[in-house]
């Protein structure tokens, strides 16, 4: 047993309650970067001024840095000793310096050696940064906190044939060359930012470039930068950007404020994106896009995640965070932002799904764990553990509750608000509620819960028809489980948008009891703010079938009594399609937990033909969306199976969504075949919804036929990856094979590499494939895929492809009765955590949660997350996920 809060290992706590504003501002800074691979020099410049809004009695300059070799220190022009300031691992400190003065520091560091990759490293030979969160501090000496907001200005020398490319943040204002072959670049930001959004780029790059123009007539540069080989895969990047742009003028009245937008794609990247003012850092998987390389899903991810970082520009950058407690300000709000963005221009219903089966299977776990924290937390160890689907997810469903309070209408003014009251400022999630109560006259003082209690709300909906009386009645009573340091929660303000269906399917016109609305709808959403509410419907004169929490209008568990038979009129007749499909899967997800309950008592297993029935009436349904069908056929995760349970059990979890698939592909075969034979079409790639519905659903029927195993399906499977004109068919054939031990597996997934080994991304997607495949000995396979020529350690696509992808992705083979896989996952964390803790920290997540699980497998996870926290020299990121793990 290891103490883990009397590691030598222990790192201190940071507390949103101890917050101060910085003693000093620092009003301009001026960096010089002389560039070289293992010795680049930067020069600071700080014009630094005493803030008269910090009262605290001790003065000191304290600036923060970290793995910096100081070269000098100048104050006001005049060479500094080491008398004037001190210096440790992790600060520079001046303990007197006159109230207003410039400070001229000189450090020299290794971006090659820089395997963390936050900073300024190199990645395929080029130079770029990531300084979100804390990653200027690896650059030279700062006061790196976002409340501390600057104008920069910025040189580069380097090598011109080496780095013909010098960028960063703003515009150009100068260049020029130098005699030795080295040549130089000048920019300028004229908008005030914090440390964080700051961004440099040095290297050989093709660059694809186009013109957008602003509903006020200026013309706006648009540049993406790639590497030469990638000079084709650029133009969805680019059509995103200005659809994004227009779709943000139109809908919220947000211009680009500088004459130029770069994008530049990365190899080596810890996250998606970064929205440096005007200089985007993007990691390659989130920019490159061509059909005969990239899926459907690449599309739609990289038309959003453009669309996201360009929000930024005002949703985070011009008003950004004052502390980093507060980063559900910047990103929940973005995340909204890119979700409403992403439905407008697709299909709404689908997005919505998608959504919500992210914050249910990932999120909803999360608040369940010992890694359970409000969207503003209120301590942390280490920062970078707190960009989760808490923060981001739930952050974005608490900004859209607001929008359905208040409405459309309301929501715009109140964003104008913010906007206007706030532009370059580094504000709170209280300034951001404010705009919203102010421009709408209301009060949303117990709405505010949502930003400081954890834990998902679950709401008890019992329901009453008085045919008598004519009345049909919903009493509800919410709670919120016990999270780590959180008990007793108090009641949340939810609101439930609901619709009730007559026995013909149509929904009813609702009268509600006390509601003063002159305007009668089929839908009304109601406000539960207390422990206990009671809402009355008049004039119903028949029993009616409730849709609760259309559209997901809440995160939030409820618990209705819904039988069976509910569930499949709902599934067939629901005017709301998210409701639709939300009783689809609660239809399936009864039959599949009573298959587990059998497997666990030996008892026979069977699927009621009602259940096989309305599986059956939605594949035909005429009038349905392909891509809904599609969704409504794809049975609820193993994950999200796993949290429904009290006790986790693996293998029959496994093993009842195998037999359901089995039983549905048998009773369905016919109908499967017929409708993918339909949807065979040799026409050129689209990205369109329609195209993306009609290629969705026939990867859904040949997956399910595929459960059959019969010659006919598997060569239709070699046919698709051999013929087939887009990677989008050509993955979903590859991908429905390698599930299957037959000749033509290991034939198709070696003809793929061979094809496709000189693309980075396409690899990465043969890596997945392979990480989540059932078939047995899977495990090995991922170990000995660790050794092949194609993957390296020190890439974090390469990472999570293959490693998080088993991890997080196979729960079957990760959580392998003789605990092989947590072995496997803690050997990769220590090894990671020495070059990049950040990924080893998001990947020690897959075993957070090991008290859910049997008491075999709760030990030998046990035993590995003890191995973790008793390492020598643990990061701060690595230690903070396994402590919290074990205290529970």
């Amino acid at each position: 047993m290891v103490d883990i809060k009397n590691t030598d290992a222990a790192p201190s706590t940071i507390f949103l309650k101890d917050y101060q504003p910085p003693v000093y501002l620092i009003d301009h800074v001026s960096l010089h970067f002389d560039l070289h691979e293992t010795q680049t020099v930067v020069t600071s410049t700080l014009n630094v001024t005493l803030n008269q809004a910090n009262n605290e009695l001790d003065k000191s300059l304290i600036l923060d840095g970290q793995s910096l070799e100081l070269l000098s220190v100048k104050i006001d022009g005049k060479v500094s000793s080491d008398k004037d300031y001190s210096c440790d691992e992790e600060h520079l400190t001046f303990t007197a310096i006159p109230d207003t003065c410039e400070i001229e520091i000189q450090t020299r560091i290794n971006p090659q050696d820089n395997k963390a990759l936050e900073g300024l490293y190199l990645s395929s030979g080029m130079f770029c940064t990531q300084c979100e969160a804390q990653g200027f501090r690896r650059i030279t000496y700062f006061p790196d906190r976002p409340d501390v907001m600057s104008r920069y200005e910025v040189t580069m020398i380097g090598d011109k044939e080496k780095y013909p490319i010098l960028l960063s943040n703003g515009n150009l204002i100068d260049k020029g060359e130098h005699e030795d072959g080295r040549h130089w670049a000048k920019w300028q930001d004229p908008s005030l930012k914090p440390s964080y959004l700051f961004a440099l780029v040095a290297g050989d790059l093709f660059c694809k470039e186009d013109v957008f123009t602003t509903m006020s007539g200026r013309e706006v540069t648009l540049q993406v930068f790639v590497e030469h080989e990638n000079s084709h895969k650029c133009d969805h990047a680019l059509m995103s950007l200005k659809q994004a742009m227009k779709w943000d003028e139109e809908t919220y009245g947000r211009e680009y404020d500088l004459d130029i937008y770069m994008i530049v794609a990365v190899n080596d990247f810890n996250m998606g994106a970064m929205e440096n003012k005007g200089l985007n850092v993007f990691n390659a998987s989130c920019v490159l896009a061509s059909p005969d390389t990239a899926t459907d899903a690449d599309y739609y991810n990289i038309q959003s995640i453009i669309a996201h970082e360009y929000f930024h520009n005002w949703s985070g950058n011009r008003v950004t965070c004052r502390d980093w407690f507060q980063l559900s300000l910047k990103e929940g709000f973005t995340v909204f932002r890119d979700q409403e963005f992403s439905a407008d221009l697709n299909s709404r219903a689908v997005k919505r799904i998608d959504d919500v089966n992210v914050l249910r299977t990932h999120q909803f776990a999360q608040d369940s764990g010992p890694m359970a924290h409000p969207i503003r937390p209120d301590h942390y160890i280490e920062i970078s553990n707190f960009y989760t689907v808490t923060v981001y997810n739930k952050g974005a469903e608490v900004v859209r509750m607001i929008r359905n309070l208040i409405g459309d209408e309301g929501f715009r003014k109140g964003t104008d608000l913010y906007f206007e009251r706030h532009d370059g400022q580094a504000v709170t999630t209280e300034d951001f509620v404010a705009s919203m109560e102010d421009a709408n006259d209301i009060d949303l003082s117990l709405f505010q819960r949502w930003y400081s209690q954890a834990g998902t709300p679950v709401l008890d909906v019992k329901t009453t028809f008085n045919e008598k009386e004519k009345t049909f009645k919903l009493d509800i009573k919410q709670s919120c489980p016990d999270t780590p340091g959180q008990k007793n929660k108090k009641p949340f303000h939810i609101p439930l948008q609901v619709g009730l269906l007559n026995k013909e399917g149509v929904d009813l016109l609702l009268e509600l009891e006390g509601d003063t609305s002159a305007t009668a709808s089929t839908m009304k959403i109601l406000e539960v703010k207390n422990e206990t509410e009671t809402f009355t419907f008049l004039n119903i004169h028949e029993k009616p079938m409730l849709s609760l929490n259309r559209g997901f209008t809440s995160p939030v568990k409820i618990a209705v009594q819904q039988s069976n038979d509910d569930l499949a009129f709902l599934f067939a007749h629901d005017s709301d399609d998210f409701n639709r499909w939300e009783a689809g899967q609660s239809l399936a997800m009864n039959t599949l937990l009573g298959l587990v309950e059998n497997i666990k008592n030996n008892k026979p297993l069977s699927i009621e033909d009602n259940v096989i029935n309305a599986f059956r009436n939605t594949l035909l349904h005429p009038d349905l969306d392909k891509a809904l069908i599609a969704q409504a056929l794809t049975l609820p995760s193993e994950s999200y199976l796993a949290d429904q349970c009290g006790v986790v059990d693996v293998d029959a979890i496994h093993q009842a969504r195998t037999f359901m698939r089995n039983e549905l592909a048998k009773a369905l075969k016919d109908e499967f075949k017929n409708i993918y034979q339909q949807g065979q079409s040799n026409a050129e790639y689209l990205f369109d919804a329609d195209e993306m519905a009609r290629r969705d659903l026939n990867h859904i029927c040949l997956s399910y036929l595929m459960c059959l195993q019969e010659d006919e399906t598997i060569k239709s499977c070699m046919t698709t990856i051999e013929e087939a004109n887009n990677m989008t068919e050509v993955l979903s054939a590859l991908s429905i094979l390698s599930h299957h031990d037959n000749a033509s597996r290991q034939q198709a997934l070696d003809s793929f590499y061979d094809k496709w080994k000189h693309d980075a991304q396409v690899v990465e997607k043969w890596f997945a494939i392979q990480a989540a495949s059932d078939l047995p000995n899977v495990l090995e396979k991922v170990k000995s895929l660790m050794q092949h020529e194609a993957f390296t350690l020190t890439n974090p696509n390469k990472v999570r492809s293959l490693i998080g992808r088993f991890c997080a992705g196979n729960i079957a083979h990760f959580h392998a009765a003789d605990g092989s896989g947590y072995k496997f996952l803690a050997d990769q964390v220590l090894d990671l955590d020495a070059m990049n803790p950040q990924i080893a920290a998001r990947l020690i997540q897959s075993m957070s949660r090991w008290r859910r699980y049997d008491e075999k497998r709760q030990g030998l996870m046990k035993a590995q997350l003890e191995r973790i926290v008793a390492t020598k020299g643990l990061s701060k990121d690595v230690y903070e996920i396994t402590s919290r793990s074990l205290e529970g």
